[in-house]
């Protein structure tokens, strides 16, 4: 988790989750509601204004989860290899 400070909303942070896995063994047992959970947690004390994450288009079922949990899509990312 990274926080990210934009121009348009000065002293106010967003923060930004990436590389989110739980093991393919381990997932359905909650394990990955309460790691997004805390990481809401420590950014509202933070005073982050959002959280927001990166996915992979391909993982719908990653997609779900996120939903479940309050996210919602909004933007759409692009890469530039160098």
């Amino acid at each position: 988790m990274t926080y990210l400070t934009y121009l348009h909303a000065p002293g106010r942070q967003d923060a930004q989750l990436e590389a989110v896995h739980v093991a393919a063994a381990m997932r359905g047992r909650g394990i990955g509601e309460a790691l997004m959970q805390h990481a809401i947690e420590i950014s509202r004390a933070r005073g982050c204004r959002r959280v927001q994450l990166t996915t992979d288009k391909r993982r719908d079922a990653a997609h779900r989860f996120y939903r479940r949990l309050g996210f919602e899509s909004s933007h759409e990312g692009m890469k530039l290899p160098l």
